[in-house]
């Protein structure tokens, strides 16, 4: 029965809720206001609503029910007591446009976690305006884009971007207005420095770059890389996705970097994926702090306050206040003597699967890897990485990702991160030798996968293309599923 959607459940004359007489008197709504059908909305009791958005909950798969070892994106457990915290009706019940008088425990919470950042990446100060990681790198090309124009420097139309980086770098460029210039990879995954060298010119604002990058390798040459943009008055911009490998280890302003974001709800104790809440917060080196958007928050006089000093904003209000409590929950619970232990335990994590796996997954890279092991598909070619995702679903695991990133034409990317214990990772290394076992003796098991799911293989590119998004449209097409 819950397997049917909720229009599905309807029935004329059931109710779920009734609402008291309302206290207002009647009177008339404007004409061009008021609706010339009833809304179509379903009829079902309290008790069916609730058990069919119990039984789709239970549908989902998420990192307490299993392990998530979605490469790039840091999918890890979140202390709930982060959670609870946030939660506190001190805090949820704040509204954006109260005065700086009766805020100043929050404004506190985001002045100390812009300092410990600060102190954890080498920079000077941080701005949590930015509402996602693809918003933080706006507003940091935002910031590189502003430092040029203040100095009268209107040659630097263009920005680099690594063949092997996110790709939303390629796209925040383009949105800020830059040209994207690619740089490729040698073969061991890192920027050709050489290649590099022939880019550089005065219309070069700067570089993006993700250190360790996307393929889990650490740019040996950053050092060199930074004085080479910097000779040549770029600014270099850090992609902070891969903060995990290098927390509380090592920092970007040391190797160079003049503005970075960081995905507050990756590294720092947000629920990562659906959509949101998350938090790109921006730092930068202490030239170019006045150029944080505005709000800032400063410290004065013994009162926290809002402080303007840039051309720039780039959202109505201060972020996403949750986020930001709850990253500062989790720095403070790890504390200074423990925060090392989150790159540290990832980088081991990842290269015990990397050593596991290379005998039935190509390796392209054998290094040392940080905190993700990118393969090539499977040694025995006798099955796609897709149809190894889809298999990993009939044995209870979330795939990791796969065709990314596009230097690999079958790119199988794991993160454990930092949290699964040996036990689990064991297990998942074992399943993953069983399909490629699979794989050779009986690949038609591969090549149908899932078997134990809900859905099956879906057509990828007609859900994309026609998508169904509202009851009518289902039951429009409801023959073909």
């Amino acid at each position: 029965m819950y397997d049917k959607l909720v229009y599905e459940l309807s029935k004329n004359t059931k109710v779920a809720y009734s609402l008291p007489k309302s206290l207002i008197k009647d009177y008339a709504l404007p004409k061009e206001l008021t609706r010339e059908l009833p809304l179509d909305l379903p009829e079902i009791s309290e008790l069916d609503c609730v058990r069919h958005y119990t039984n789709l909950s239970l549908k989902n798969f998420g990192v307490d029910q299993g392990f998530y070892p979605l490469g790039s994106c840091t999918m890890k457990y979140n202390p709930k007591i982060n959670e609870e915290i946030a939660s506190l009706a001190s805090f949820k019940n704040i509204h954006p446009l109260q005065s700086e008088e009766s805020v100043q425990g929050l404004m506190q919470i985001y002045y100390e976690t812009s300092q410990m950042l600060a102190s954890l990446t080498g920079m000077s100060e941080f701005t949590f305006n930015p509402f996602a990681g693809a918003h933080g790198e706006l507003t940091g090309l935002m910031i590189m884009k502003q430092y040029h124009l203040s100095r009268g420097d209107l040659k630097r139309t263009k920005v680099i971007v690594p063949d092997s980086a996110h790709g939303t770098n390629p796209a925040s460029s383009a949105l800020c207005g830059f040209e994207v210039v690619t740089v490729e990879s040698n073969p061991d995954g890192t920027v050709d420095v050489n290649k590099l060298k022939s880019l550089l010119d005065d219309t070069i604002a700067g570089i993006m770059m993700t250190n360790p990058n996307t393929l889990g390798i650490f740019e040996k040459d950053v050092l060199e890389i930074s004085k080479l943009l910097h000779d040549n008055g770029s600014l270099l911009y850090y992609d902070g996705a891969n903060l995990n490998a290098i927390l509380g280890v090592a920092k970007p302003a040391l190797m160079g970097f003049d503005i970075m974001h960081i995905n507050l709800h990756k590294t720092f104790s947000t629920p990562h994926g659906g959509g949101g809440p998350g938090s790109g917060a921006v730092g930068v080196v202490e030239e170019l702090v006045d150029l944080l958007p505005n709000p800032r928050i400063a410290y004065e006089d013994g009162k926290y306050k809002f402080k303007s000093t840039s051309p720039l904003r780039v959202s109505n209000f201060y972020g996403n206040s949750n986020v930001v409590i709850k990253a500062w929950c989790y720095i403070l619970t790890l504390g200074k003597e423990n925060i090392s232990n989150v790159a540290k335990y990832a980088v081991l994590n990842a290269n015990y699967v990397k050593e596991s796996l290379k005998d039935d997954y190509k390796l392209p890279i054998t290094n040392i890897c940080k905190h993700e092991v990118v393969f090539d598909g499977l040694i025995s070619e006798k099955a796609s990485t897709l149809d190894v995702a889809k298999r990993l679903l009939d044995y209870g695991y979330h795939p990791p990702t796969i065709y990314f990133p596009l230097l690999f034409h079958q790119a199988l990317m794991i993160e454990p991160t930092e949290n699964e214990s040996k036990e689990t990772l064991d297990e998942f290394i074992n399943c993953l030798h069983k399909i490629a076992k699979e794989a050779i003796e009986d690949p038609n098991i591969l090549l149908d996968a899932p078997h134990s799911t809900i859905l099956k293989r879906i057509d990828d590119v007609r859900a994309a293309r026609f998508p169904i998004l509202t009851y009518k449209d289902y039951l429009a097409n409801k023959d073909q599923f």
